[in-house]
């Protein structure tokens, strides 16, 4: 059965460095929303005068952000159909509320529930304070927004998002990744992946 895993959580939350961790024992395509649309987002931000950074103005929500998040859908459901395991690295945040998007995916990558097993990882950590430092120690141009405008960033912050994905619960794991991220714990993580789907009930 296909593995379709999603790694979901907020800025800092070290989704990248747990999907890579696992992405060397499961073969997988490995696809990072920030990857496949951020140049081009970036480009287009800048050309419209706007700070390339930035992932919450306006403009961004009403032209950009669709459209970087319906690439990397497409790109999914390319791999999918390819008959490929998908890894998907991003905060999916209003895709995980709406439920017909995951219906979308696995019907145009020409597959059924009973064929794909869907898997959610929320990568959390125990504070913002750590979620800050995290953003910071890793320098990356792209979170100087975020640090620059850090107090009406912090209030948007939800380290478990609302899933209304029809799948089961025991499909979801909440991962606190606050501390080292030890052979134990990423044991933990590959034995969630890996174990066969439950089935849901009525």
């Amino acid at each position: 059965m296909q593995k379709l895993v999603f790694f979901v959580g907020v800025a800092g939350t070290g989704k990248t460095t747990v999907a890579r961790k696992l992405a060397d024992r499961i073969p997988a395509a490995f696809l990072d929303r920030d990857t496949i649309g951020g140049r081009f987002v970036e480009a287009i931000l800048e050309l419209n005068g706007l700070d390339k950074r930035d992932r919450d103005s306006e403009y961004y929500k009403k032209h950009l952000r669709d459209l970087e998040y319906d690439t990397a859908k497409d790109v999914c459901i390319e791999n999918l159909a390819a008959g490929q395991n998908v890894f998907m690295i991003s905060p999916f945040t209003a895709e995980l509320k709406n439920k017909q998007w995951i219906e979308e995916v696995v019907e145009s990558a020409g597959l059924s529930h009973q064929m794909i097993d869907i898997k959610v990882v929320v990568v959390t950590l125990q504070d913002m304070e750590l979620q800050k430092n995290r953003i910071i120690g890793r320098q990356t141009e792209r979170d100087q927004w975020k640090l620059d405008n850090w107090g009406d960033f912090e209030k948007r912050i939800e380290f478990v998002p609302q899933i209304n994905w029809d799948i089961p619960n025991s499909s979801i794991f909440v991962f606190d990744n606050s501390g080292e991220l030890t052979e134990e714990k990423s044991e933990q993580l590959y034995q969630f992946i890996s174990e066969k789907k439950a089935t849901l009930t009525a």
